[in-house]
């Protein structure tokens, strides 16, 4: 088959009509596995006609070092697809772990890529060994080691947080994973941080302490820690420890063994339901008026695309957007909006979420008082208008 054949040839609002009138239960899953690829182009040919065949929808990255998975698979099909991946050696039972939420709309279409690494890191891994990964733990273990005092430590970017995270645990300001890993080496490196009482040992007369933490690492699936696990270790830290399985398989084991979450909140997920629900916990607020949130979502308006929390009554005013001024463009006739968007580039693409939530609420207060005295924030807008009315 041509390979320019094999990916989506359908806009957004055909593709989630279709998946609207499917009717057929589907289950989310993702998987991962560090494992060498030969010619991963092809492989990836092969693999996009045999999932779309089974109904597969998602976003698969494949590189020489893998393969990582986020996909949305019919229920009906779920066998076939695991025969299909057991027939693979490099795939041969390789864990899944199930979404703990799931709407049967995560995914619209079916995305395979070649990429140089399944996490973009930004490390240089001929650096360090990545095989020498941190000790897997269950969900047990993990909330133990919690309890004894070990240092925990959010992998996931700063947005990712926003919405969830463990009790007491860091949580990296940065929104890459190269400066999260970063940040975390150097606050471990600090003498006051992590502080005595954090730390798994006894201290000397100034207070430093003598033994090193217990280091504990958690992300959403478990892949990004086998990186950070080996980049610590590498570092020197040698009581490196990492929830296995990640967050979604934690949510599993609570359920199956009936533990006590320290998750607190929801789990960010990178697809189309943006995040999934562990525990009933609120642990953030409202980006625009500060009241307590954590609904997550994306600023509607196409050249902002920002994420940020959001409450119901914002989205109502904001009409789901993060400002006045990308209201103002977001409720123009599409026309007039394609018109204005020309030419100019995605706010997101650089920068992926607000994280000045007081900065926002400040924008927002000065576009208000802009707006009531002009009647708008974009005069642009007067041009693009009356070459419309020319055109029509």
């Amino acid at each position: 088959m041509d390979p320019h054949r094999l990916r989506n040839l359908h806009r957004p609002d055909v593709l989630r009509a279709r998946l609207e009138h499917e009717g057929l239960p589907r289950t989310t899953l993702s998987f991962y596995r560090y494992v060498r690829l030969a010619d991963v182009e092809a492989l990836r040919n092969t693999l996009y006609q045999d999932w779309e065949a089974l109904g597969v929808l998602g976003r698969v990255y494949v590189a020489p070092e893998g393969i990582n998975a986020q996909v949305s698979v019919p229920t009906m099909n779920l066998g076939r697809f695991r025969t299909a991946l057991d027939a693979r050696e490099a795939f041969s039972k390789v864990p899944w772990k199930i979404a703990v939420e799931d709407d049967g709309r995560s995914f619209l279409k079916l995305a395979i890529k070649v990429k140089k690494k399944i996490v973009a890191d930004g490390l240089a891994d001929d650096a360090f060994d990545v095989t020498n990964v941190g000790e897997h733990l269950d969900a047990r273990t993990f909330n133990r080691k919690m309890e004894e005092g070990a240092v925990v430590i959010d992998m996931r970017n700063n947005y990712e947080c926003l919405i969830g995270h463990f009790e007491g645990a860091y949580l990296p300001k940065a929104d890459t994973f190269r400066g999260a890993i970063e940040e975390v080496v150097e606050m471990l490196r600090q003498q006051d941080a992590p502080t005595p009482d954090q730390v798994a040992g006894t201290v000397d007369p100034q207070g430093r302490p003598t033994h090193e933490p217990q280091i504990l690492l958690y992300c959403t699936g478990g892949i990004r820690c086998e990186k950070a696990s080996a980049f610590l270790k590498h570092q020197g830290f040698t009581k490196v420890s990492q929830l296995h399985g990640g967050i979604i398989d934690y949510a599993r084991q609570l359920k199956a063994e009936g533990l006590k979450s320290k998750y607190l909140g929801q789990n960010f997920v990178f697809d189309e339901r943006l995040a999934e629900r562990i525990t009933d916990d609120v642990v953030s607020t409202c980006m625009q008026c500060g009241a307590p949130s954590d609904r997550i979502t994306n600023c509607h308006e196409a050249t902002c695309n920002m994420l940020l929390v959001q409450c119901e009554a914002c989205a109502t005013m904001y009409a789901d957007c993060c400002s006045p001024s990308c209201r103002e463009i977001h409720q123009l006739p599409i026309e007039a909006q394609r018109a204005w968007r020309k030419g100019r580039s995605t706010r997101s693409t650089k920068t992926k979420a607000v994280n000045d939530p007081e900065g926002l609420r400040t924008r927002i207060r000065e576009e208000v008082e802009l707006l009531a005295l002009n009647g708008t924030l974009h005069p642009e807008l007067s041009k693009i208008s009356f070459k419309a009315t020319q055109a029509s």
